[in-house]
């Protein structure tokens, strides 16, 4: 049955930065197909609203809170999940940071906080999950990417320069786990409607404009077009699917070309 391909009952699924946005709509999704969901973040505030939207949602979920650029609390963190849940079968590398300033004004500890979070703990995270997954020969490791792995733009260096890495990462993890039946894949959202980007989407405002114009869906992405495509790479009906960075994008990387005065925005 094709709706077998997409059961994750019984799977487990570690989702980190989950507390809002795309991260939530994943949790929420995987949860909706059956897997016990887990979300990390360093604010317990956070992780009790998730928890309140997941039992809205008449939803179970597991919380707690560690560093993902930490080995050690990465190593305790999943150390609990495995005893309260079992091992993890899904991980998905969601938490990220953006620092928006020109590479001339930047300073060199806020390129580095950058390159911590949204690439070095991608590894960190894997690195402890893999070994597991491998011996089980079954996993599924799935990261957040982005269209600024592809390109540039204004102000978002230290941003695209990990996102950029993690995608050859990605395709390196395909390389040394896929014979073990370990799927390694990426996501790369498009312009996405969250809580973050709400001041830009109003009106007129330029940035707004470049979105409508350049994405040939004619529309910003919803969270849950990235979680459905989660759903996807989290389950069966991708398992010969690796090493590929799927992008959610509207088609915008189809389509996308300098606009003037974008680079102002």
């Amino acid at each position: 049955m094709v709706n077998d391909l997409f059961d994750l009952s019984g799977k487990v699924a570690l989702i980190t930065g989950g507390t809002h946005g795309i991260g939530l709509a994943i949790g929420k999704v995987l949860g909706e197909a059956g897997a016990k969901v887990c979300v990390n973040d360093l604010s317990e505030e956070k992780l009790a609203a998730c928890r309140e939207e997941f039992r809205l949602a008449g939803l179970e979920l597991y919380t707690l809170v560690f560093d993902v650029t930490d080995e050690k609390a990465v190593d305790e963190g999943i150390s609990r999940i495995e005893r309260d849940l079992g091992p993890v079968d899904i991980l998905v590398n969601n938490a990220g940071i953006i620092r928006r300033i020109p590479i001339l004004a930047m300073a060199i500890s806020d390129f580095r906080e950058v390159i911590e979070v949204d690439l070095v703990a991608p590894l960190i995270l894997a690195k402890r999950v893999a070994p597991g997954m491998i011996g089980r020969r079954s996993g599924k490791i799935i990261n957040m990417c982005s269209m600024m792995s592809v390109y540039g733009r204004n102000t978002v260096s230290a941003y695209a320069s990990a996102k950029g890495g993690l995608k050859l990462l990605t395709a390196n993890m395909c390389c040394e786990w896929a014979k073990y039946n370990v799927q390694i894949n990426g996501i790369g959202p498009g312009y996405i409607a969250t809580e973050q980007t709400s001041a830009i989407r109003v009106g007129d405002h330029p940035f707004n404009d470049l979105v409508m114009t350049r994405t040939p869906a004619g529309r910003w992405g919803e969270p849950q077009d990235v979680a459905h495509a989660a759903l996807f790479l989290a389950s069966r009906a991708s398992d010969f699917v690796n090493g590929h960075i799927l992008y959610v994008d509207g088609g915008i990387l189809a389509n996308f070309g300098y606009v003037k005065g974008e680079n102002d925005v």
